[in-house]
């Protein structure tokens, strides 16, 4: 093989259209933009215009609102951990934590800190430290003789103090 005798595929790309170019060329004089007027012009675009009737989404109604405080928490349930323990992704004897987790492949990405939610079973004493829990995934994880540390629960102590 060599380097002069490589061509692509026929029919894989196609020659750039000359716009503008003379009637006999088939896209002369308007260059197939059609005839006058502000979308014969370039660097026009009118997203949502509909000829001067109210657009839709000015007639349909607005409502509620983002409250730029809010927290997204990622929800783990103790299941989800104790599947992770089990498959030897997660240590127990080290505190559960965000980065455990991320590091785990239980969760995909921190966002504002984790809550451990009830449902599944947990067998495995582990400590979490964790920005929320539920009561129900409180109890489970005292049962089996594991502990709960808020960090969202110090975090507001640090700041009223």
């Amino acid at each position: 093989m060599k380097l002069n005798g490589i061509s692509d595929n026929p029919g894989s790309s196609k020659n750039r259209m000359r716009v503008g170019r003379g009637i006999g060329s088939g896209k002369g004089k308007t260059g197939g933009r059609g005839v006058k007027g502000q979308k014969a012009r370039t660097g026009v675009a009118i997203k949502g215009f509909e000829g001067g009737q109210m657009p839709l989404h000015r007639r349909l109604p607005k409502r509620g609102f983002w409250n730029p405080f809010s927290t997204d928490y990622n929800e783990v349930n103790i299941g989800r951990v104790q599947q992770a323990v089990d498959a030897g992704k997660l240590d127990a004897a080290k505190a559960v934590t965000i980065e455990a987790l991320v590091e785990a492949g239980v969760i995909s990405r921190p966002r504002d800190g984790v809550k451990i939610l009830g449902q599944g079973e947990l067998k495995a004493k582990l400590s979490f430290e964790v920005a929320a829990a539920s009561k129900s995934a409180r109890a489970a994880i005292e049962k089996a003789g594991g502990s709960v540390k808020l960090l969202a629960a110090e975090a507001a102590e640090a700041a009223s103090a």
